[in-house]
Order: structure tokens, then sequence, then C-alpha cells
């Protein structure tokens, strides 16, 4: 865990950046990303000052938290986002992956996150306006394992939550040339895993372990 606390009173842009040199190696534009980016703003104010440590943060609602930011910049990593890109959260949570893919995928690109649970989706809509990123970040209250059919293609899947395995729905909605990462497993473990789409087929990369708070079902049925 990093050790720099916002309580000694330092500006957020110092300690943005002291924790993404904590985390080097980064990608370039990932650790530009990264360190232009309010953390503080996605977490509930009482956790403010323990926004820049390497260790994911509890939201108030049920098990949802924001994720370390070690596994935000490997998300973000895997995921190879360039310009112009459209993106797919499938577990939004507070926001902070998408502005941050958002930051990653202008000029052109744009990024849309699921979360099923509505205050979240609420805060983290709130929090985007607030940081000017309207334009070209939407959260949704929505069942993620559905997707977004409505905005089908994407060109990029990123999925913020374990998950048993990769939806149907997630595979018709990756663009042919598409990637998805995703944490595929069970409640006590993941891997980070990576479909790639091409001509000649699937290719599916297995990372790291990870440990991600669960995907959440609404009540009733998927289909």
């Amino acid at each position: 865990m990093t050790a720099n606390r916002r309580a000694a009173g330092k500006p957020w842009t110092d300690a943005a950046r002291e924790m993404v040199e904590a985390l080097a190696p980064l990608d370039a534009r990932v650790a530009a990303a990264m360190a232009s980016v309010p953390r503080h703003r996605f977490v509930p104010p009482e956790l403010a000052d323990e926004a820049y440590d390497d260790t994911p943060l509890p939201l108030g609602v049920g098990n949802a938290t924001i994720s370390a930011p070690h596994m935000v910049a490997l998300q973000l990593e895997w995921a190879e986002l360039a310009a112009g890109q459209r993106v797919l959260e499938v577990g939004a949570g507070s926001g902070y992956l998408a502005v941050l893919a958002a930051t990653l995928v202008r000029p052109g690109g744009r990024v849309l996150g699921l979360e099923v649970e509505r205050r979240l989706a609420e805060r983290a809509g709130a929090v985007v306006r607030e940081l000017g990123f309207a334009d070209r970040v939407e959260v949704r209250c929505a069942d993620g394992r559905a997707g977004a059919p409505d905005r089908a293609p994407f060109d990029r899947i990123l999925v913020s939550c374990a998950t048993p395995e990769i939806f149907p729905a997630w595979r018709r909605e990756l663009a042919p040339d598409g990637v998805l990462v995703a944490p595929v497993g069970n409640r006590w473990g993941q891997v980070l895993r990576r479909l790639r789409r091409s001509p000649a087929g699937d290719r599916v990369e297995d990372g790291p372990p990870c440990l991600f708070v669960s995907i959440v079902a609404p009540a009733g049925p998927y289909k």
C-alpha cells in the first residue's frame, strides 16, 4: 500500500503523481491519465484521505468497491485503448475507470458504463458531470450481463466485476477486431482474461490472478 494520504494537506495532484510513481512501470498514457483524474472524487468523503493508497475502498453500497489503482492500471493496459474507440464498462461502480478510459480514447471516443445498483449509477453519473466528462461518458443503471445492444458494437469491453463466464451478449456486442478484458472465476478468486477478436477467430489469454466483487444480478431471470 502506498503511503500518500491526503491528510497531511498535500494537493491531490501530488498524491496522484506519487500513486502513479509507486505503480511504475506503467504504460506512459495510462500513467498520465491516472495522474490527471482526482480519484478522491470517486470515493465516499470520509475515505478521501485513503483514495491514493493502492488498495480497494468500499463505496458504501452493498459489497461494491473501487478497485485498487494497480488493478485499474492493469485493466487499462490490457484493454489497449486508443483514440476514437467505443468502450463498454460492465460494473461501473464509482465511475473512476470509465473516466480514465474516456481520457485514453479521446479525441472522438466514448464510454458507456453499466451499473446495476441505482444509487451507485446516479452517484457516478453526478461525478462524471461535475468533472466535465458528460460529453464522453454515460453511466446507465442496467443489468450488465445483457450489455448494451442499442450502442453496440464496442471496440473494447471492460468488465469490472467477477464473472463466471464471458456472457453471450458481450461476445455479440464486441466489434470484429475488438478486445474484452474480464476477471473470470468465482467469488473466491478469478483470473484476468483477455479475449481478442480477429478474422482468424477469438484468441484468449489469461493474465494474473485477481479478486473482484462478484457481478450482481437484479431480481428476475436473465435472458
